[in-house]
């Protein structure tokens, strides 16, 4: 019994240190500091408990042993996924990893923190003194009385907790709450438990999923229908698409200058183009799933999950309706360019659900030595390479670019960017900018090979922003260079830092401007539609059209706080945007505010329904046909580009065939030192004689 005290006690701290230094749990009274200080206690005494049932000494220390070493997994891991995600891990998300499999290794070593030791160091010096004998193995069997005390024990402790929670905060595990409220009310094991118990429920209720559970998300999305803009729909018809995806780009970084240089001076220049049409309130709408939870926004008009990456946890069967499907079934060619490995967020699957014909990934790039960062190619060479693929896919198109480069931990080779970072104390910010005016260069290195290939002119190109890049955590440090005082930041401060950019630029157009709507990530696709003169009233899109008059400004992000012109909510706490204060709405405006918040939770309650159950299995708009993701293989992409160019022979309207069968890969200019450095023997200089002076 002294030994499992022992190492209760040890778990308990090291626990509490995870609270009150790496998490961030809102403390606001005394009352749940108490609650957080007893509820690890009850779980860890549950659990290690189970040991006691193991009479014999030879099962009965390795087993509690291997517990603790377990449930220290499960600690450190949440810490480092905190830090990161400033969430909690979920089952799903564990369980999702081994999706996830590749580039998470040099994040996480960036994300550890000195004090880290602390977490495995007692299972160190137990360990060492066990082995020295300076702690004694008790050799006499344990009555099964003790286990069974215990066990109570720690069940009557964690109902007390329980009770205590649901004092300060009602409803805790019936109603929806942040998951911060149960880990501060109940702790991570209790937390961890509860989402397995969830997670299988959603399994179960997908099996027994039904066809009229439609009718209620049809009825929603047709009552927030938004008819385009007349003068809008179709103006890029027939046009190639091109998408880049701005790795952890927000708004600020546009136009924004450091130590007197502009750190993305191309993309200024685009955004305030007459060739487009930039927003400057658009907002990411992420959840745990981030990079992929942009991507399920753009292709398929619905919301990523409240929990987890739909990628990694439906993308391998769930049926959709997705953008690559709907314009291939238009006549155009769909494939996505990215320097990572396929199976990072389960893309090599979720890509042939969507229905992506092509998915170039690392396999088709030389991604050794420094030209890879721990995410992937590095941008400039992941433009200038997929030209070779570019160039033989039929016309129209519609293509994606994952960038990777302005990706946490901001980390780029010195001879990749001379760019002088701001000091503000804090490395991540520092380099934020660094990487951010990298992609700046690739971009503008991509704009002039679509310039000189002939490209530019029958494209219009998307450039959004897929979520943040510098977490609440760091934004303190930001605000300096915001002109904000950190000591006044708030709230308020991190929702409107959630900005992220979006530009449509269509090259040759003159009436582009600068648009102050109000939208999200979610709007996307039907504005995109629109633009390209597609109906998108026959799929379920949870968004509207941008330039539609009849769009609904409430932005919901995936934690149900929102954005609207007005108004925002965070965390049930409503700020005015003209004050940037608090307020407390009463009378019209509280029932203004609680519309909108309906709606907020309307919209996500449905998609995760549509999303959870399955339910577009059951939903067939007119015209489209279901993708059959047998029909896609990423192995051999080029191979099957150039056969299909044989094939039609005159009739191929790639830029290959159009350019007289003659590569364009030429016109592509690039400064990447990691191509630029190179030297053959042909054109190196071999020097005989080193005393030789006649200049020979």
């Amino acid at each position: 019994m002294g030994f499992v005290t022992l190492l209760v006690v040890l778990f308990w701290l090291k626990t509490l240190v995870a609270y009150f230094v790496d998490f961030k749990l809102g403390l606001s009274d005394p009352f749940q500091f108490l609650i957080v200080i007893l509820n690890p206690l009850a779980t860890t005494v549950l659990l290690f408990g189970l040991a006691l049932y193991l009479k014999r000494a030879r099962f009965f220390y390795p087993f509690i042993f291997l517990i603790d070493i377990l449930n220290t997994l499960l600690l450190y891991i949440n810490v480092i996924y905190f830090r990161e995600f400033t969430d909690f891990m979920t089952v799903s998300t564990v369980l999702g990893y081994s999706k996830v499999d590749q580039g998470l290794s040099g994040s996480s070593l960036a994300l550890t923190s000195p004090h880290d030791i602390l977490y495995w160091l007692d299972l160190v010096i137990v360990l060492v003194l066990m082995l020295m004998r300076r702690i004694y193995v008790d050799p006499r069997p344990v009555n099964k009385r003790v286990g069974l005390a215990v066990t109570s024990a720690a069940l009557l402790a964690f109902s007390v907790n329980l009770t205590l929670g649901e004092m300060d905060r009602p409803q805790l595990l019936t109603r929806t709450f942040d998951r911060t409220y149960v880990v501060k009310y109940l702790g991570l094991d209790a937390f961890t438990v509860y989402d397995g118990i969830k997670s299988g429920h959603t399994s179960e209720m997908r099996s027994h999923a039904k066809k009229s559970e439609l009718s209620g998300i049809l009825k929603y999305v047709h009552k927030n229908y938004a008819a385009p803009d007349k003068k809008l729909y179709g103006v890029a018809k027939k046009k190639n698409v091109i998408i880049i995806h701005l790795e952890s780009f927000q708004q600020f970084l546009i136009n924004k200058k450091v130590n007197g240089q502009e750190v993305t001076p191309f993309l200024n220049k685009l955004y305030r183009s007459k060739s487009t049409y930039s927003f400057d309130n658009f907002f990411h709408e992420v959840g745990q799933g981030k990079t992929s939870d942009a991507e399920t926004m753009l292709e398929t008009g619905t919301y990523g999950l409240s929990q987890g990456s739909l990628f990694t946890q439906l993308g391998n069967d769930n049926t959709f309706q997705a953008a690559p499907a709907i314009f291939n079934q238009a006549g155009y060619t769909t494939a996505v360019f990215h320097g990572n490995v396929g199976s990072f967020w389960n893309r090599n699957n979720t890509y042939k659900n969507l229905g992506y014909q092509y998915f170039f990934d690392a396999s088709y790039y030389d991604t050794s030595g420094d030209k890879s960062l721990g995410y992937g190619l590095k941008d400039k060479l992941l433009f200038n390479d997929s030209v070779k693929y570019l160039q033989h896919l039929q016309q129209p198109f519609y293509v994606k670019y994952l960038t990777v480069s302005n990706h946490f931990p901001f980390s780029l080779d010195s001879e990749d960017s001379n760019f002088k970072t701001p000091d503000t104390g804090d490395k991540t910010v520092d380099n934020y900018f660094k990487t951010a005016n990298y992609l700046d260069q690739s971009i503008k290195e991509f704009y002039h090979y679509l310039n000189k290939s002939g490209l530019a002119k029958n494209s219009l190109v998307m450039i959004y922003g897929d979520h943040y890049g510098i977490s609440n955590s760091s934004n303190k440090s930001l605000a300096k260079l915001l002109g904000v005082d950190p000591d006044d930041w708030n709230d308020y401060d991190n929702a409107q830092l959630q900005r992220v950019p979006l530009m449509f630029n269509m090259p040759g157009y003159t009436k582009g401007k600068v648009e102050h709507t109000y939208g999200g990530e979610i709007d996307v696709l039907p504005t995109l539609m629109h633009l390209m003169g597609m109906n998108t009233k026959k799929y379920l899109q949870f968004g509207t059209d941008l330039f539609s008059s009849e769009h609904n400004q409430v932005v919901a992000f995936r934690n149900r706080d929102w954005e609207s012109p007005g108004y925002t909510s965070v965390d049930g706490t409503i700020y005015s945007n003209k004050t940037q204060q608090e307020i407390h709405p009463t009378g019209k405006l509280k029932a203004k505010i609680e519309k909108m918040q309906k709606h907020v939770n309307q919209g996500l309650n449905y998609s995760d329904s549509l999303n959870s159950k399955n339910l577009l299995r059951f939903y067939h708009p007119k015209g489209f046909t279901a993708v059959d993701p047998a029909d896609y293989n990423y192995s051999d992409g080029l191979q099957k580009a150039e056969k299909l160019e044989k094939k039609l022979g005159l009739k191929s309207t790639s830029l290959f065939s159009r350019n007289g069968d003659k590569s364009t890969q030429g016109l592509y200019k690039t400064d990447a030192p990691e191509l630029n450095h190179k030297q053959t023997d042909s054109n190196r200089i071999k020097i005989t004689n080193p005393d030789d002076t006649s200049g020979k």
